[in-house]
């Protein structure tokens, strides 16, 4: 019931959340009034330790990173800017190389016009609200799993134009990848075609579509790939109410990067999933948030390979700066009865 619910209030959006197109961890470089007042260079990046308890006969528990990331970014001249981040956990690889701490973003923007930039390097694909939101502005702990599971690799080397910021009505970026994820050689002779764009219908109401069609399997040009997804987001003074759905078909690389050192999972034919999510912004810098989700590896096979979330948490805000991250992972048992609910605690600072 919940599911059909979900598919009613986003099927009908996959229509062109007017966000600026992220490509990498921290906000856009993009050209603004005040671009003449910025340093050449500036070093950022932000931590992120936290504490996972999860709630199986085991009672496994860890303290580990979520995200530990420093990068450097600024502009070279007038119409170039460079951008480059190092993510340092041990936590996470998506490297390819087996080490601890490897090369996530870096690419080069020729910026002179705000509706014709174009990016080269390496960046985030250009497909989801919630994976073009910066990494420490994510409202829960963790993306949602149809966004880790159904955008892999999240991260590729390709070419990007895109135009369009957070003072205009409509966004867009269009991008030629590889298709194979950061630390890989592409080994076929395709690539993949990946956009998404975004349009604000009023004040308080965005939507947004995104689209993907690629070639996933190592060494061959023949089996492709397809990918939709709808989201919006709705921003009505301090309420803040959003959703996405994404819908995947055909090949898939087992072997590509999940979203932040995620495993994927086996997929059947066709996948589905969506999630939507409410938070609220108080004046006392407390920010309760809840979302459902859902998953669905295989379309096909019933139940066999579906999940469901609830969580239930809140941000605490220090400052802009520094923030407090609680959780509580519901995951709702429809195959089989194993508790399996996490508690997670993370504390976020920037720099």
């Amino acid at each position: 019931m919940i599911k059909k619910i979900v598919y009613l209030l986003l099927l009908g959006l996959l229509i062109p959340f007017n966000s600026v197109n992220a490509q990498g961890c921290e906000d856009d470089l993009i050209a603004t009034e005040n671009d003449s007042l910025a340093p050449a260079v500036r070093v950022f990046g932000f931590i992120q330790p936290e504490y996972n308890y999860e709630f199986t006969d085991e009672n496994d528990s860890q303290f580990d990173f979520r995200r530990a990331r420093v990068g450097v970014r600024g502009k070279i001249i007038d119409d170039f800017s460079y951008y480059m981040m190092i993510e340092a956990s041990p936590f996470i690889n998506l490297g390819g190389s087996g080490s601890d701490a490897f090369l996530l973003d870096a690419f080069v923007t020729w910026n002179k016009y705000n509706w014709y930039r174009v990016s080269l390097g390496s960046f985030k694909e250009p497909f989801s609200l919630e994976l073009a939101t910066a990494c420490h502005s994510l409202i829960t702990v963790q993306r949602s799993i149809v966004v880790d599971q159904l955008i892999a690799p999240q991260r590729d080397y390709g070419i990007m134009l895109l135009g369009g910021n957070q003072f205009t009505k409509f966004t867009y970026a269009i991008s030629l990848m590889n298709g194979r994820g950061i630390g890989v050689s592409d080994d076929n002779r395709k690539k993949d075609f990946v956009g998404r764009a975004t349009y604000k219908v009023t004040d308080f109401l965005t939507l947004g579509a995104s689209f993907r069609y690629g070639y996933p399997i190592p060494n061959n040009d023949d089996d492709f790939r397809r990918t939709v997804g709808g989201e919006f987001k709705l921003d009505l003074n301090n309420f803040h109410f959003q959703g996405e759905y994404i819908y995947d078909e055909g090949a898939y690389f087992l072997g590509a990067a999940g979203g932040c050192g995620v495993t994927p999972v086996s997929l059947g034919e066709k996948r589905d999933g969506a999630y939507i999510m409410a938070y609220y912004d108080t004046k006392w810098n407390f920010q309760p948030v809840l979302k459902y989700e859902y998953f669905d590896a295989d379309l096909d096979m019933k139940d066999l390979a579906y999940q469901e979330m609830m969580t239930i948490g809140f941000n605490y805000f220090f400052s802009d700066k520094v923030r407090v991250q609680v959780n509580y992972q519901a995951r709702i048992e429809t195959v089989n009865s194993v508790d399996n609910d996490v508690l997670i605690g993370q504390v976020q600072v920037r720099f």
